[in-house]
């Protein structure tokens, strides 16, 4: 008998933890996610090189972030390749390249 009490303990046990454990990485991911929110709203349309304001500007037909103070331009995804598209001496081409690691 005290050994079947000793397996029902261990069981309880194991599935606390289990539980525990399903617990605390649901906490981490609202952490995390409350995190990358804060962050995000803080750096929303700031320039993250001196914190100036980003100013939306059409250059080649993409529209790109230009900071107003430093003059910083920040580019979104995909928009450096559709400058390269655009690109007609091959200078973008050739800095595309070089920064994805093609030769």
């Amino acid at each position: 008998m005290a050994d079947r009490i000793n397996l029902e303990d261990e069981y309880f046990h194991k599935l606390d933890e289990e539980n525990k454990a399903k617990l605390r990485a649901a906490i981490d991911a609202q952490v995390r996610a409350a995190a990358l929110a804060e962050r995000k709203a803080l750096h929303a349309g700031r320039c993250g090189r001196c914190g100036g304001r980003l100013q939306p500007q059409a250059f080649r037909g993409v529209e790109i972030d230009v900071c107003e103070d430093c003059g910083t331009v920040l580019l979104d995804p995909g928009e450096l390749e559709a400058l390269a598209d655009h690109d007609r001496s091959g200078l973008i081409h050739s800095v595309f390249d070089a920064l994805s690691g093609k030769k």
